[in-house]
């Protein structure tokens, strides 16, 4: 037996006896301003986010199967089989089936370099997204509006209409305002 009263051995097979001063039902107290646990949907876990992510990456199967009776080797099988989105498999450089036409326009789509929109996730061409906005959510990155700002400053600093005499309107900051609006629509 120890020398702390209270506390047994495991061969004695009991529990310990409870401390002075301790309440045993005291024991199982919540903690203080826990909230109860509350399920939740962000989308992380669910079958589309598991798909996308899964062709997204890609998925690559290799297996070598041999059928031997005593010691001879009657069937080899060598499989590889790949799951992935085109895009992905382009990427990487995995060959497609004979019959793939790769010289329609989804193709050559796939083909070219997409990110993702910080701001509503979509994937965007990057040439677009760094050089202008996204086309689905409006948002611009650093690098377009710096230049667009020093594009801007360049017009301001020398303007035609610093070069009339007359007090004509002069609608081209306008015009240019508006073909860049029709731009960013798509139109």
């Amino acid at each position: 037996m120890s020398s702390f009263t209270g506390r047994t051995t495991p061969s004695e097979g009991r529990f310990p006896a409870a401390a002075p001063g301790h309440d045993p039902a005291a024991r199982t107290v919540p903690a203080v301003g826990a909230a109860p646990m509350q399920p939740r949907r962000d989308g992380e876990g669910s079958l589309a986010h598991v798909v996308e992510t899964l062709l997204d990456k890609g998925l690559v199967l290799n297996a070598d199967i041999m059928v031997s009776v005593a010691g001879v080797e009657l069937l080899g099988i060598r499989l590889r089989a790949a799951l992935a989105s085109f895009e992905t498999a382009a990427r990487y450089g995995l060959e497609f089936p004979s019959g793939t036409d790769t010289a329609t326009a989804a193709w050559r789509e796939t083909r070219e370099e997409r990110e993702t929109c910080p701001a509503c996730g979509k994937r965007v061409p990057v040439a677009q997204l760094l050089d202008q906005w996204c086309p689905w959510c409006g948002w611009r990155s650093a690098q377009a509006r710096l230049r667009d700002d020093s594009g801007q400053a360049a017009l301001t600093a020398h303007s035609p209409a610093d070069d009339r005499t007359t007090g004509e309107a002069d609608d081209a900051p306008d015009q240019a305002d508006a073909d860049r609006e029709a731009e960013r629509r798509g139109e």
